[in-house]
């Protein structure tokens, strides 16, 4: 009824967002190029806090689309999960199998894996929505993944 009334196309607004309809006014523009200067530097953990529905889901996937191809990114959209269930998201987002292994041995793989990536100049950026759900147990692991040693950096 409303698509008529406002001689729209398509649905504007949907339970997923669809990143052709993000608006960059209000400032958003600025958050978006702000987190993808920060995850290009290396900036660290980094948050992005705001009402329910103005736009967080959406700046996640326009941060995803728009990372320069030296980032790959692994988006989480639920992560309220615990420790190992975090480490084993980003496992499989990596492509690692972890059938059979135990939390150690998953979290020594992704360890490996990242350190992989960077030796080939590849940088891997986690993405999480809705992380205020998630067990500070969960962020710590997290925190500690970044914190992980690659030599000279």
């Amino acid at each position: 009824m409303y698509l008529d009334h406002f001689g729209l196309k398509t649905a504007p607004f949907s339970i997923t967002p669809a990143s052709r309809f993000f608006y960059s006014g209000a400032g958003r523009g600025k958050v978006l190029d702000a987190l993808l200067y920060a995850a290009s530097r290396g900036d660290g953990l980094i948050k992005v806090t705001s009402e329910v529905g103005s736009g967080k889901t959406m700046l996640c996937r326009m941060m995803i689309e728009q990372l320069p191809s030296w980032l790959e990114s692994i988006y989480l959209p639920n992560p309220a999960a615990s420790r190992e269930e975090l480490i084993s998201a980003v496992a499989d987002e990596l492509g690692i199998s972890t059938s059979g292994l135990l939390p150690p041995r998953i979290l020594k793989a992704v360890q490996d894996r990242l350190i992989e990536k960077y030796a080939k100049g590849v940088r891997v950026v986690v993405i999480l929505d809705e992380a205020h759900a998630m067990p500070c147990e969960a962020l710590e692991e997290l925190r500690l993944l970044y914190n992980l040693e690659s030599g000279s950096e």
